[in-house]
């Protein structure tokens, strides 16, 4: 089986992988017809093939082939035709996209591990597993770089902290007043029939004999698992071991905008737009379902953009409540939250408030709430002394976050037509 897995040019973390069992030919590029389609404006339509040229003893050998217009780099050399050694890095134009390709020899592969399912339970899956993976324990793991999670020689995880169920738990994200999150790995493939990296987030001990933490917790699982959409992280397990409550979820590589704005500064006006657009496609989502969902804490530190597409996925589902059940209690983050949010009576257009302040502060870096001030009778953001502020995007957050939310777009469609007629 042949993986390709693209990585994060600087640290080399994966971001995303594509598994061949079968293949001879994998054809790569930024054309929809590619067996790998890459969204980067340096790799061309049909950047280069790989192809199966021979079988020997020792395992299989691969050709790759480059006909992309900004070149090809196989371990830092530029080639146009070459044998594809097992392990190596191949970036598609000079600071364009990076792709590690690697032949598994291990047992590992879907189809075995779907065998293993049919003829038994997860649990023998994971212990058979875990007697083929013994076959690598003589690796010395050496060559390997301090970034990395797994052996580029065996494949196996370097450091493993624990393991919870099947989940081995290779290092800490995390850790808040709720919970702590972790990074692990499913090296058994339960979740996807393949081993693949996941979030794992735990909930405190302290936690658990709080009522409200318990119901918040759970709430986030079943939301999840109801939901479908690439803006949303995708649900995969929920579970309790030893006495302590886990959920399973996507990993999303990429950055919130919290921190990418506090790491690079204030974003472009265009690029504020953009993730704000995307933020009300996935709202719109949201507010969509039977009944309506409000999420009811949208802020930059909940708004995660992928680094291999530039778009926005919205976190932390735990306060996600559904309109029409009972006033419940008051959550959101100070500058963001809607005055009859405050009062604990979110609508779907509390929602759509939240994307005025994070507007400002995606422009200017600094918290929303510095902005508040008293306007007639009411307090109100005011933002006509930013500069990148225009007259219509001034207006946009001006009318989204008025206080009476009949005065508001009614509607996350409404809001990203106005935005989009900004750019």
């Amino acid at each position: 089986m042949v993986t390709l897995t693209l990585l994060e040019p600087q640290q080399k973390t994966p971001l995303k992988q594509w598994c061949f069992e079968n293949s001879s030919v994998i054809r790569i590029g930024r054309a929809a017809d590619n067996h790998v389609v890459l969204d980067d404006s340096l790799v061309s339509r049909h950047h280069l093939e790989l192809r199966q040229v021979s079988s020997m003893s020792n395992g299989v050998s691969w050709k790759v082939t480059s006909t992309g217009t900004n070149g090809t780099f196989l371990n830092g050399v530029l080639v146009t035709q070459s044998l594809l050694p097992d392990n190596s890095l191949l970036q598609l134009a000079q600071g364009g996209s990076l792709l590690q390709f690697q032949i598994q020899k291990l047992a590992t592969s879907e189809a075995w591990l779907r065998s293993q399912k049919i003829q038994g339970t997860v649990e023998n899956a994971t212990a058979t597993l875990s007697s083929k993976n013994n076959l690598s324990s003589t690796c010395t793991h050496e060559g390997n770089s301090a970034n990395n999670l797994f052996c580029i020689h065996c494949g196996q995880a370097l450091s493993v902290q624990h393991t919870i169920r099947y989940y081995q738990v290779l290092r800490t994200l995390g850790q808040g007043g709720m919970g702590t999150t972790y990074l692990a790995w499913d090296a058994a493939g339960v979740i996807a029939g393949i081993p693949q990296l996941l979030v794992l987030k735990q909930m405190n001990a302290d936690m658990v004999r709080i009522a409200k933490a318990q119901e918040l917790f759970e709430r986030e699982a079943h939301t999840l698992k109801s939901l479908n959409h690439p803006g949303v992280p995708k649900y995969y397990d929920f579970f309790v071991e030893g006495g302590k409550k886990y959920l399973a979820m996507e990993l999303i590589h990429g950055q919130d905008l919290e921190k990418r704005v506090y790491t690079t500064g204030p974003v472009t006006p265009n690029q504020a737009i953009a993730w704000m657009i995307q933020t009300c496609d996935i709202l719109d989502y949201l507010h969509s379902q039977e009944p309506p969902l409000i999420h009811r804490d949208i802020k930059p530190a909940n708004l995660m953009v992928r680094n291999f597409n530039n778009r926005i996925v919205v976190l932390d589902f735990g306060a996600v409540k559904e309109i029409g059940t009972a006033p419940g209690t008051r959550i959101g983050a100070e500058g963001y939250c809607a005055p009859e949010q405050e009062r604990g009576q979110p609508l779907t257009q509390s929602d759509l408030y939240a994307i005025g302040p994070t507007l400002i502060f995606l422009l200017t870096g600094e918290n929303p709430f510095r902005y508040y001030r008293q306007r007639g009778r009411n307090f109100r953001f005011d933002v006509a002394k930013i500069p990148t502020i225009n007259s219509q995007l001034r207006d946009i957050i001006d009318r989204v976050t008025e206080p009476l939310p009949r005065d508001r777009y009614q509607t996350a469609k409404q809001l990203a037509a106005a935005l989009a007629a900004c750019q």
